[in-house]
């Protein structure tokens, strides 16, 4: 067995008899100093995982705390890292980061214009200026989902705004269906210039609508269409 080592040494590496020797001498030596280090990290983990769950729920405390400025804080990261050396600077960084990060005014989403509206991630510009621009023409929203209505609007992308902006139903503009021409009543996203000309010829026949389900005497207009714009009418 020796001996077909020392010729594979001899084959592959170009090694001398004396020269085997050495390496089969050094090579269990390199191998054992290659572990050491894995060995005891592994025994480190397992010994200190109290300590270090110890040093987590400090960490947790001084987040807790709110410290005011950052020389209290560098205080108590000192005396942290003094009762337990050695811990993840990572830690450090994460403590400064949630004490530290500011926070921004939550504002209505009624109240937001096409420039603040692109602190949201995925909002630019022009999307921005398309989604105020459809709020103001519907006269607000009443409902989150409206905004699905948006060209270029997506379900997440709706949902990353209402994490950014709180969404109260505020409609500021009313349609008085009895007083407006089919011009007007066209300009409502929701009211087809064709559905106003009718809108208006059924009212010119049989006067002013009452209440929303007169519109339901028109026959081409459904349940549906009318839930969709009764938010807005006004009588």
């Amino acid at each position: 067995m020796k001996r077909k080592l020392f010729y594979f040494l001899k084959l592959y590496f170009g090694f001398s008899r004396r020269e085997s020797r050495g390496f089969l001498f050094v090579f269990p030596l390199l191998l054992l100093l290659y572990s050491v280090p894995v060995i005891y990290s592994k025994m480190l983990k397992y010994t200190n995982q109290d300590d270090y769950q110890a040093y987590l729920d400090q960490v947790d405390k001084i987040i807790a705390a709110g410290l005011p400025n950052k020389d209290s804080l560098n205080k108590e990261i000192s005396l942290l890292e003094r009762v337990y050396p050695g811990q993840d600077s990572l830690i450090k960084v994460q403590i400064y980061s949630k004490v530290q990060e500011p926070k921004l005014n939550v504002i209505d989403f009624a109240e937001a214009d096409s420039i603040v509206l692109q602190v949201v991630p995925g909002i630019g510009k022009v999307l921005a200026g398309r989604i105020i621009k459809y709020r103001e023409s519907l006269g607000g929203l009443h409902q989150q989902q409206q905004l699905l209505e948006v060209y270029g609007l997506t379900e997440e992308v709706v949902s990353r705004i209402f994490e950014f902006f709180h969404f109260s139903p505020v409609i500021h503009q009313k349609l008085p269906i009895n007083k407006l021409d089919a011009g007007q009543l066209a300009e409502h996203p929701y009211i087809s210039f064709g559905q106003a000309k009718v809108i208006v010829a059924y009212r010119g026949q049989h006067g002013n609508y009452k209440e929303a389900g007169d519109l339901l005497k028109i026959k081409i207009f459904n349940e549906e269409w009318l839930e969709r714009l009764k938010p807005y009418l006004e009588f």
